[in-house]
């Protein structure tokens, strides 16, 4: 069957489809890694995004159960070079063209997804429209002038959990990293100044998705009764979090509660955490002020850790500004310099927004890494706060492990070692 891909500034690309028929618009953005592309189907940040695949030659091995990030693939549609039609791997439960197909998600091949590529980079991200329905040009070049934009639309309401729950599992496949706290020897304790009765883990329960901004009244009733524990309790905001994340959080120690992006600073601190973690999410920041009054609620009443929309939503709570960049980052090539030991790690990154820098306080924030190839704010902390922030994926899933020590930094400042904060309080006396 045909299908044709069509972008707003009148470009058509047709090629033959694979997985369900049907028609999508969103933005249509490239992804670099050579690998992993159901961790890319599943990534809710990809929600509202067309997503090309620039490696040649995509699902040769296949598709299982252990590598999804999230209930569902969030993509509006797949764009590749060829679709493998044979599915070799051990591991393998079922094709990615039958997969595509289970969920709904549309996908063309056969397209120069080179030619695709170098027009984003040259021209920027644009709203595309593919369709096996309506094949008509001008149609569909009209189509992706009047869809909905990425930018000040709220994609996070529509990935976030319904409800609170908690999250027990961590890394479980053969596969998977070293638990992280029991490769370092240590058991994480809650930190005493921060240290709350916490309560016991339940059996971890599925999150719903919801299609409306999620209510998150009576998250204190909904949390499990009070009984003292060793292990640090994390409360997630899930703006579109990955499996992954949550599972990294679990081997480094944590007892890990998810709410949903719409709680409140009360209703956070009402279930007793002892940390806060912000996490990934898809589209434009700034339509999230919601969140972004919720953060800023939160700093200075426990320690924070944010990754990548949970980054740049902590920037905009510090008083800060989001830019739009031209074609984003998304792979798992990107290198990050830590400007304090000039340490370089080769990251995973899925963003469309950046943090500007310049538009932070100095005195109040620091900022701690760069992207190499755009020099992009990639990090920040606050100086006097166990706050901090990192704009790539050290989960990875798909990609390079160099930034998991994240986590680590995480589990230290948890479990009471002493930090940058403590130093920079001392110099102000």
């Amino acid at each position: 069957m045909q299908a044709k891909l069509a972008l707003e500034d009148g470009t058509i690309f047709t090629g033959r489809s694979f997985g369900a028929p049907g028609e999508h618009s969103g933005e249509v953005c490239f992804n670099t890694s050579m690998m992993g592309y159901q961790e890319i189907l599943t990534d809710p940040s990809y929600a509202g995004q067309i997503v090309t695949m620039t490696y040649p030659l995509i699902g040769n091995v296949g598709v299982n159960d252990e590598d999804v990030e999230s209930a569902r693939p969030w993509v509006e549609g797949f764009v590749v070079r060829e679709a493998s039609r044979i599915a070799s791997n051990f591991r393998s439960q079922g094709s990615l063209q039958d997969y595509l197909a289970r969920h709904g998600i549309i996908g063309i091949e056969g397209i120069d997804t080179r030619a695709l590529t170098r027009h984003i980079r040259t021209r920027g991200a644009m709203i595309g429209v593919l369709s096996t329905i309506d094949l008509a040009d001008a149609s569909l070049v009209q189509k992706a002038k009047t869809a909905p934009r990425l930018v000040g639309y709220d994609w996070v309401a529509h990935v976030t959990a319904k409800q609170l729950y908690p999250w027990a599992d961590g890394f479980t496949c053969e596969f998977a990293p070293e638990p992280r706290a029991q490769a370092a020897g240590c058991r994480l304790e809650a930190k005493s100044e921060f240290r709350i009765q916490n309560s016991e883990s339940r059996a971890t329960e599925a999150a719903d998705c919801d299609p409306q901004p999620a209510a998150s009244s009576s998250l204190k009733a909904q949390a499990p009764s009070p009984k003292p524990q060793a292990r640090p309790h994390v409360v997630a905001m899930d703006f579109g979090t990955k499996n992954s994340i949550l599972r990294h959080l679990v081997d480094i120690g944590c007892r890990v509660t998810v709410v949903p992006a719409s709680a409140t600073a009360d209703e956070i601190l009402a279930v007793e955490p002892d940390g806060i973690f912000l996490s990934n999410g898809p589209g434009d920041p700034e339509a999230c002020g919601y969140a972004v009054q919720t953060i800023r609620s939160l700093i200075g009443k426990r320690p924070i850790f944010g990754i990548c929309m949970g980054h740049e939503l902590l920037a905009l709570a510090l008083g800060g500004r989001i830019v739009k960049l031209k074609f984003g980052h998304r792979g798992g090539n990107q290198p990050v310099i830590e400007l304090a030991t000039g340490t370089i790690d080769i990251t995973c990154q899925n963003h469309g927004f950046a943090v500007d820098a310049d538009s932070l306080d100095p005195d109040q924030v620091e900022i701690t890494h760069l992207n190499l190839n755009d020099r992009t704010c990639e990090g920040l902390r606050m100086k006097r706060q166990p706050v901090f922030s990192v704009q790539h994926h050290p989960e990875s899933s798909p990609g390079p492990r160099d930034a998991a020590h994240h986590f680590d930094l995480f589990a230290r400042v948890l479990a009471g070692e002493s930090g940058w904060w403590e130093e920079e309080m001392r110099n102000d006396e």
